[in-house]
């Protein structure tokens, strides 16, 4: 299974649960691989330059919160979760994101 039929099955999962997908992040080979696939897998999704895969998704969560979660792009199942306050900044969020960028561009690399 090629990354671009993985991440398709990845997101088929996450919308089947209720999760939106917010923002791709690809390595730049990969996004010429999912160029040349001619499908729209990432809809309305922001796509970004990363030097890994990953997938970022959000939803409302218990409490009024918002849920993140940032998934790896790989058979094997990887990823980190936030869930923030309704009223948290949005500078705030951003720079938990990007924590949680670090820590899976970590994993990835081994």
């Amino acid at each position: 299974m090629n990354q671009v039929e993985i991440a398709k099955n990845i997101i088929a999962v996450y919308v089947r649960h209720g999760w939106n997908l917010q923002r791709v992040l690809l390595k730049p080979s990969s996004r010429a691989e999912w160029a040349n696939q001619g499908d729209d897998v990432t809809g309305d999704a922001v796509v970004l330059e990363s030097d890994f895969d990953a997938l970022w998704f959000a939803r409302p969560s218990h409490g009024e919160r918002d849920a993140w979660e940032l998934r790896l792009i790989s058979e094997q199942s990887y990823a980190l979760f936030e869930a923030f306050e309704v009223d948290e900044e949005e500078d705030a969020r951003d720079e938990m994101r990007r924590e949680m960028e670090n820590r899976m561009r970590q994993y990835a690399h081994g």
